[in-house]
C-alpha cells in the first residue's frame, strides 16, 4: 500500500471515529435532557436532529470511505450500496436543513420585542418540532431516485462511473444529469441562502446590542448562556457554509474532470465529512449544560 493511501486511510480513520463518538455522546445527552425535562431550550430539539444527522452521515458513508482508502476487498453488495448511499444522502440533506432552520431560529428570536418580527418569533417558539420532522420527510422523498442509480462494484459495466471506491452509480445522459443537478441543488441553494441572511442578521442585531449596553458595562462579565447559544450558532452556520461551499467546489472540478486523482477524491471527501466531525465539538465547547447534564446523569446512576 502506497504512503499517501496509508495516510488517507488513517485521516478517514480518526475522522470517522472521533466524529462518530462525539455525536453518540451529544445525543445521549439531548435523550436525557428530554428524559428528565433538565435545562431545555427551543433550539434542543433542533440540535437532536442536527445530532443524529451528522451521525448518520458518517456511518453511512465514513466506514467505506476509510476501507477504500485502505483498498480493503469489495464486500458490499447492491442492497448494502442502496442503503447506504440513500442514507447518506437523506442525512446530509437534513444536516444542511436543520442548520438553516437553526440559523432561522435563532435570528427570528433574538430580535426585539418591538421590531417587526415579533409575530414570527412567538410563532417560532410555539412550532419549532413540525419544521424538523418536515425536512426528513422531504429529503427521504427528493432522494428516492438516489437508490436507483447505485451498484455494487460487483456489476459495474463500462457505463458506470466509480463513486469513492466502494459503490458505483451508472452515468446518466446529459438531460438527466441536468435534472438531477437542479433538482438537488434547488433546496441546497435555498437553505444556504437563508442561512446566510439568517447569519448575517444575527451578527448585524449583535452589533447594535453590543453598542447599545457598551456605556452601561462596569466589568467584563463572561457571556451569557444565551449569547454562547447564539455565537454557536453563528459558527455551526459559517462552518457549514466554508465547508460545503469548499467540498462543493471540488466535486464540481471532479465532475468536470472527468478521471480525477485518488488523492482529490480523498481531499474531497475529507472535507466533505469535516463538519458532522466538527459541529458536536462546537456545540460541547459553546454550552455549559452539556457538562451539566453530565454531572447530573452520572449522579443520577451512581445514586440508584
Amino acid at each position: 500500500m502506497a504512503s499517501s493511501e496509508l495516510a488517507a486511510g488513517l485521516a478517514f480513520f480518526l475522522q470517522t471515529g472521533v466524529g462518530i463518538l462525539a455525536n453518540v455522546f451529544l445525543l445521549y445527552l439531548y435523550i436525557f435532557a428530554f428524559s428528565t425535562k433538565h435545562s431545555q431550550r427551543p433550539t434542543d430539539f433542533i440540535l437532536s436532529h442536527l445530532t443524529l444527522a451528522d451521525f448518520l452521515v458518517l456511518s453511512s458513508k465514513g466506514v467505506h470511505h476509510t476501507m477504500a482508502a485502505f483498498d480493503l476487498q469489495y464486500f458490499l453488495g447492491d442492497v448494502e450500496c442502496k442503503l447506504s448511499f440513500y442514507t447518506h444522502r437523506v442525512a446530509r440533506g437534513v444536516s444542511l436543513c436543520t442548520t438553516c432552520l437553526l440559523s432561522v431560529f435563532q435570528a427570528l428570536t433574538i430580535n426585539p420585542r418591538n421590531s417587526r418580527w415579533t409575530k414570527f418569533k412567538l410563532k417560532a417558539l410555539k412550532w419549532v418540532q413540525p419544521p424538523c420532522f418536515v425536512c426528513w420527510i422531504l429529503h427521504f422523498l427528493v432522494n428516492t431516485i438516489v437508490p436507483l442509480r447505485v451498484i455494487s462494484p460487483k456489476n459495474t459495466t463500462n457505463g458506470t462511473i466509480n463513486d469513492f471506491g466502494l459503490c458505483s452509480t451508472e452515468r446518466p445522459n446529459a438531460f438527466v444529469r441536468s435534472l438531477y443537478a437542479v433538482l438537488f441543488s434547488f433546496l441546497d441553494i435555498l437553505c444556504l441562502g437563508l442561512m446566510a441572511w439568517a447569519s448575517g442578521s444575527i451578527v448585524v442585531l449583535l452589533q447594535k446590542h453590543k453598542q447599545q449596553v457598551q456605556h452601561i458595562r462596569t466589568g467584563s462579565p463572561g457571556a451569557s448562556p444565551e449569547t454562547s447559544a447564539v455565537h454557536a450558532v453563528l459558527l455551526l452556520a459559517s462552518s457549514f457554509l466554508s465547508f460545503y461551499l469548499l467540498s462543493s467546489s471540488l466535486s464540481l472540478y471532479i465532475t468536470r474532470l472527468g478521471s480525477p486523482s485518488r488523492q482529490l477524491i480523498n481531499i474531497t471527501t475529507f472535507l466533505a465529512a469535516c463538519f458532522p466531525t466538527l459541529s458536536p465539538y462546537v456545540l460541547i465547547h459553546c454550552d455549559a449544560r452539556i457538562c451539566t447534564n453530565y454531572l447530573a446523569s452520572g449522579k443520577a446512576r451512581t445514586s440508584r
